[in-house]
């Protein structure tokens, strides 16, 4: 990882851990030793479909962060049911492929998927999640996703 790469996630991480923001959590052990993993708790927004579920995002910076974005996944045991969230844990979420760009950070897509639960109606994974499942790369950021709805 570049100099800059690490000093930008350091800059990220002491704001995640100043700012707290709600629904998510944070503590000293969400990085590796090597900032190249993160791992931070999500918690469902009271009123939604998810209230007070913990889900486990795990980020994954590579070489090239911020310029590219990093790979963003659920993990653990529950994984959230959601029309644009695979059983694997793959989002599929616009500003974690085409849509990246530099300004954006670790805190502006945690918020984007709490708010993607928030605005949940149903709790499904995508209808075409079985094929997906079966056939697609471990690496969530070398998907060329399909949006079927952006209603959700």
């Amino acid at each position: 990882m570049s100099d800059a790469a690490a000093r930008r996630l350091m800059k990220e991480l002491n704001q995640l851990k100043t700012e707290n923001p709600a629904g998510l959590l944070i503590d000293n052990t969400i990085t590796s030793h090597d900032l190249k993993q993160w791992k931070i708790g999500v918690v469902g927004a009271e009123g939604t479909l998810y209230a007070g579920e913990v889900f486990t995002l795990q980020f994954t910076f590579g070489p090239q962060y911020p310029f590219n974005s990093p790979e963003v996944m659920f993990v653990g045991d529950t994984i959230p049911a959601h029309p644009h969230i695979y059983s694997n844990g793959h989002i599929c979420l616009s500003i974690l492929s085409d849509d990246w760009t530099p300004a954006l950070s670790v805190q502006s897509v945690c918020l984007s998927i709490l708010s993607m639960l928030s605005s949940s109606k149903e709790k499904k994974h995508p209808i075409d999640d079985a094929i997906y499942v079966r056939t697609c790369n471990k690496n969530p950021s070398k998907t060329r996703w399909w949006f079927h709805d952006d209603s959700v």
